[in-house]
């Protein structure tokens, strides 16, 4: 049991090596093309940031600087949820996958 377990952990741990990516000169990476509305909306984002830059922040009482600072923490998360999905590579899966079997 215990050389089992041993060449199952082996085996995860290789699965969990990533290896570097091969630098492509002059090819561009298909990329999700943005839809009108995510455009727009990417628009008003940059526009308000622009605002938000322009502010007198010595001026502002504490609670409006920390509203400014959570719209802009909200602002980047929409960003980030707009142009990118959730990746998890097949290590990842498998021991996941094995941890519920074992702790159930």
């Amino acid at each position: 049991m215990k050389k089992l377990l041993t060449i199952l952990a082996l085996f995860l741990s290789v699965q969990m090596l990533n290896a570097a990516p091969i630098e492509t000169k002059g090819k561009n990476n298909d990329k999700t093309e943005l839809t009108e509305a995510q455009k727009a909306r990417v628009t008003e984002m940059e526009n308000r940031l622009e605002e938000i830059k322009g502010m007198d922040f010595q001026s502002m009482s504490k609670d409006e600087t920390k509203d400014v600072r959570e719209e802009m923490k909200e602002m980047k998360a929409e960003a980030r949820d707009i142009g990118n999905g959730v990746y998890l590579s097949v290590g990842a899966l498998i021991l996941i996958v094995l941890l519920l079997i074992l702790l159930t």
